[in-house]
């Protein structure tokens, strides 16, 4: 077996897996911590590097396309420390860790494992149940149906709905922008009936709006991961040649309703905005601003 052991973490290979584990140390981000040990197959792995520097190197894995849940729902967008398939190395250890990589290179050319996309998620992503409190409510996942409930702090729309209650094969999608520290994230749940919505997070009852502890908010990519790594596979949604595109758009039709439906659904949710200020729940401003943001769905 082949192993380093860093600050950072530890990478041991045995020919068939590369094991990551996260590093007990205080500089190792909360995520890593909480996303646990992962266990990438060996036919998951694109290829390895490691990028010397002065102080300390980086070893780095490539995982193939469409393999792992967590990359396809962060979409490239994770901070680098919070990354699982980056190792921070010593100077001194930089032998050890391109004696590794070197093991893992060998493995991938013997076993002949191609670069190419997957067509299935070869890494599990997170158990559940999971539960995430961020600054604008509390988001669960139970494998069948997603939950959110607001905080005191949410926008007066989103309190004013309550909570809720998502069910798995509603989702079209999971889409996740992390909280820079800078600019708000957020987390937002496309259901085929909220698939042409243009509300802004804070407004949005399926979406989280990201504005606190860049830290904790982090933390929402758990859920993102866990719920995308069930639903359907993106090969299954959209190919990456014209040949085969013919014959996905049917599967991307039926997950956006008809253009009938929309209608309605968007006037469903003018009826009910309508009713919430009629109620006294919404001002003038926020009424007039959420009804404008469902008017340009049509």
């Amino acid at each position: 077996m082949a192993e380093i052991i860093q600050r950072d973490g530890t990478w041991a290979f045995d020919g068939t897996t590369v094991r990551i584990t996260p590093g007990l140390h205080r500089s190792v981000p909360l995520f890593r911590q909480t996303y646990g040990e992962v266990a990438v197959p060996l036919e998951a792995v694109a290829g390895v590097v490691l990028e010397p520097e002065r102080k300390r190197g980086r070893l780095r894995l490539r995982l193939r396309e469409g393999a792992d849940p967590l990359l396809q729902a962060t979409g490239g967008r994770l901070p680098e420390a919070a990354d699982p398939y980056r190792l921070l190395v010593d100077v001194d250890r930089s032998g050890v860790a391109e004696y590794i990589a070197e093991e893992i290179r060998q493995a991938l050319m013997l076993d002949r494992i191609p670069k190419d996309p997957t067509k299935a998620y070869l890494l599990p992503g997170p158990p559940v149940p999971v539960s995430v409190r961020s600054s604008d409510g509390t988001v669960s996942f139970d494998g069948t149906q997603v939950r959110l409930d607001w905080a005191d702090t949410s926008d007066r729309v989103k309190r004013a709905t309550g909570p809720r209650i998502i069910a798995l094969g509603d989702l079209v999608q999971v889409e996740w922008l992390p909280n820079s520290g800078y600019e708000d994230g957020f987390l937002r749940f496309v259901t085929r009936e909220t698939v042409f919505s243009k509300l802004p997070p804070e407004k949005d009852p399926y979406a989280l709006d990201l504005w606190g502890s860049t830290r904790r908010d982090l933390l929402t990519a758990l859920i993102a991961t866990a719920v995308t790594a069930r639903l359907p596979h993106p090969s299954t949604r959209a190919g990456g040649d014209l040949a085969d595109h013919d014959q996905e758009r049917p599967q991307l039709a039926a997950a956006v309703p008809a253009q009938s439906d929309h209608h309605d659904v968007l006037l469903r949710r003018l009826r009910e905005l309508g009713e919430l200020y009629r109620d006294g729940v919404l001002t003038d401003e926020e009424f007039a601003m959420t009804k404008a943001a469902v008017l340009r769905g049509f």
